[in-house]
């Protein structure tokens, strides 16, 4: 594209008497002249660059709409919930990502603690690491489902921030971490009555996405590193990128196996398909742990190749339960609760799908609303149970 300006023009004549009409004649045809070559660069120049326009949107626009991104960006600049935050902004929240604000590390990227000073606010940016599809998709999945849903015991998305090469989340800040820093790595000992506070605000969360919000929720991966606790120790369940929408009625369609070893329930590995059941045995899980300060991939005896679960169904059937709470507690706990949290464990880490209670269920036998439902856990099969090998 070409642009011309005249900026001077001068004409001189030999003959000393010009006829007017001549003289008009003359400068209609310049400016004719002039005008019409003019008119075809500055059409072509508007050609081009709409053409080159039109293609440079049409390649962004593909880039974008195969992961989804559009339909994001319209659907939460429509809303009143997260917002966008530019790259810039999250640089300066960070101090351009520093190794000393890095708060953790997973997967599929890093998480750092950041200060928006517009805001004035402190809060955990999530930055997915580059070339990461999958970690694309996770981004993509935690977007549209955490960003409709609203409860006391979900960590709360603030914003967003993506481009072709850049994905990243804001959440609030939690300065207590998560929960397996305090049970297995010792960030600090957790009392009883926290603990069982703690259980409870997940069961109350797994209530929440399985029967009160609108679209039922199958979060597919509920373990302790994705439960995180607030100033008070109250429960913050995040990390919602293999979650997946459910139908109330039919349910969860197959999908690739999701999850993390230890919590994934034995059906989903032969299946392939998560349900709310899958989701109640990660909580049985997480209550086991809770109540054994013990990871659920632990080798709790060298001897024998059993992890966690089937280790404490070993001391149910021995009348054993309360033998192996966890020792960092100097026996200073309610017994009742202990023995009814585990005995909730393991209902609910039940290796067949159908003994396993409702979420609503477990909750009301830790509000102390129903009976332990001892009967049904002893009519499992223990030869089932010690041959299950459940990742």
């Amino acid at each position: 594209m070409e642009r011309h300006i005249l900026q001077y023009w001068e004409f001189n004549s030999s003959l000393n008497i010009v006829d007017k009409k001549e003289d008009t004649s003359k400068k209609m045809k310049l400016a004719v002249g002039l005008a019409v070559p003019l008119s075809f660069v500055a059409v072509g120049g508007l050609v081009t660059c709409a053409i080159f326009w039109s293609r440079e949107n049409k390649r962004i626009k593909k880039s974008l709409d195969k992961d989804g991104l559009p339909s994001i960006n319209d659907d939460l600049e429509r809303g009143a919930g997260p917002k966008g935050f530019s790259y810039n902004d999250l640089i300066l929240a960070t101090n351009n990502f520093s190794d000393d604000l890095k708060l953790g590390e997973g997967g599929f990227g890093c998480v750092y603690k950041g200060y928006l000073s517009r805001e004035g606010m402190v809060v955990a940016v999530k930055k997915i690491s580059q070339g990461s599809r999958q970690g694309k998709k996770e981004y993509i999945t935690e977007v549209k489902i955490i960003s409709s849903l609203r409860h006391r015991n979900l960590v709360q998305l603030i914003g967003w921030c993506h481009d072709q090469t850049q994905f990243l989340l804001v959440y609030e800040f939690l300065p207590n971490g998560s929960l397996d820093s305090h049970l297995f790595f010792k960030k600090s000992t957790l009392p009883w009555t926290v603990r069982y506070k703690i259980a409870l605000g997940l069961a109350s969360a797994l209530l929440y996405l399985q029967e009160e919000c609108e679209r039922c929720v199958v979060h597919r991966d509920i373990k302790s590193s994705n439960i995180m606790l607030d100033s008070g120790f109250n429960v913050k369940l995040g990390d919602f990128g293999l979650a997946r929408h459910m139908d109330h009625e039919h349910g969860l369609q197959t999908t690739a196996l999701a999850g993390t070893l230890g919590y994934i329930c034995p059906e989903y590995v032969t299946t392939g398909k998560a349900s709310k059941e899958s989701d109640v045995y990660s909580f049985g899980v997480v209550a086991l742990e809770i109540a054994c300060g013990r990871k659920a991939t632990d080798k709790v005896d060298p001897s024998s190749y059993l992890g966690l679960v089937q280790w404490v169904w070993g001391l149910f059937e021995k009348g054993e339960l309360l033998s192996y709470v966890d020792p960092t507690l100097n026996k200073e706990f309610d017994i009742a609760e202990v023995e009814r949290l585990m005995m909730v464990g393991l209902w609910c880490s039940h290796p067949d799908r159908s003994m396993r209670p409702s979420i609503r269920q477990a909750i009301h036998v830790l509000k102390l609303e129903a009976a332990v439902p001892k009967s049904s856990i002893k009519d499992a099969d223990t030869r089932v149970l010690h041959r299950s090998r459940c990742p």
